[in-house]
């Protein structure tokens, strides 16, 4: 089918705090605010942004693991954010996705085996013959022994639990895989590995990513192209390469000057914001990041700013930076594919 594999149109999740007869009285966490992107075959999409800007919720309201408040979420040209729960239930297949935390997202009274057949045996039955070889198979594809399948979690480490979480999202052959956080609990040297898997999967078998991170080492070897989010909405995508060579939005600049260089001979950004994240209930007029940013303008504090395609692929949501009236507007491409591999 034409046109990309995942796409994601004005996506909204307010969370009321409370009930009543007047629902508009009712203060509501914005968890996310007005979020659209896309997702092409065998593309990785990674979103990186502070703790509650509102990340995980995405990837939540990707899965229909809760219900989004407005818009929609189409995998190749259907619409899942409406399905009902039988219609839902065939496109679970299509996508599947990888947790955080490695242990207390396997049930411990599983065998290995057990939990990668598991979603399996939800849509068919399989004999033992059959449960055994797949398990076999898929423990193989993430780099562990077949023996393996015999064991329970607890006896696992981390690293191989979470490589037992990606054989069992592998299992009914997945078009997209989201990964919410899936190295950040891990050892350095065993992100790197659970990173270069991922890599190898993709090239083999051309699933598309949706990564979620708080990391911008990791984002910058495995992404093809970032969302930076802040308060719910997304303020700068672009492609991998043009985002860590040039931030556009002050936010991203931000961020990066706060990420720790191993290189000392590299120059580090000078992008100071002071303050805190607004409150989601509350949050401020206007742009968001205007109370935090050193750039703000009185329109900024007044106008929410547009996503404006820029000449160089990317889109910008900043009046200073990509103000609405003086852009070269381009048609988004996705980066190149071949990826180095995290050593």
């Amino acid at each position: 089918m034409n046109g990309p594999l995942l796409k994601v149109e004005n996506l909204t999740k307010h969370y009321p705090l409370g009930s009543g007869i007047f629902k508009k009285n009712i203060p509501v966490i914005r968890a996310v605010e007005d979020v659209s992107f896309s997702v092409e075959a065998g593309e990785t999409l990674c979103i990186v942004g502070e703790s509650g800007c509102g990340k995980s919720t995405v990837a939540r309201l990707l899965m229909r693991l809760v219900e989004p408040t407005g818009g929609r979420v189409l995998i190749d040209g259907t619409d899942i954010a409406g399905l009902k729960k039988d219609a839902l239930r065939a496109w679970r297949r299509r996508m599947q996705m990888v947790f955080q935390d490695p242990y207390s997202s396997l049930n411990p009274r599983l065998t290995a085996g057990q939990i990668i057949t598991e979603p399996v045996e939800n849509f068919e039955r399989l004999s033992r013959q059959q449960r055994n070889a797949l398990a076999a198979d898929l423990l193989q594809k993430v780099g562990m022994s077949p023996e393996m399948m015999h064991r329970l979690p607890s006896e696992l480490s981390g690293g191989q639990r979470q490589r037992l979480g990606i054989a069992r999202a592998l299992a009914l052959k997945p078009s997209l895989i989201i990964a919410d956080e899936a190295v950040s609990a891990l050892d350095v040297s065993v992100q790197a590995q659970i990173l270069n898997l991922l890599l190898d999967l993709q090239q083999q078998m051309g699933i598309a990513f949706v990564f979620i991170s708080h990391d911008l080492g990791v984002v910058e070897h495995i992404g093809h192209r970032v969302a930076v989010m802040y308060l719910g909405r997304i303020v700068e995508l672009a492609p991998c390469e043009a985002l860590f060579a040039k931030p556009v939005h002050p936010y991203t600049e931000a961020l990066m000057a706060a990420a720790p260089v191993p290189d000392p001979t590299r120059v580090r950004l000078e992008a100071p914001v002071e303050g805190e994240v607004p409150s989601p209930i509350n949050p401020p007029s206007g742009c968001a990041f205007h109370p935090r940013c050193p750039l703000a303008v009185e329109r900024c504090r007044i106008e929410v700013p547009p996503l404006v395609p820029l000449a160089d692929g990317r889109v910008v949501a900043c009046h200073v930076r990509a103000p609405a009236t003086d852009v070269v507007a381009k048609p988004t491409t996705a980066a190149n594919s071949s990826l180095s591999r995290v050593v």
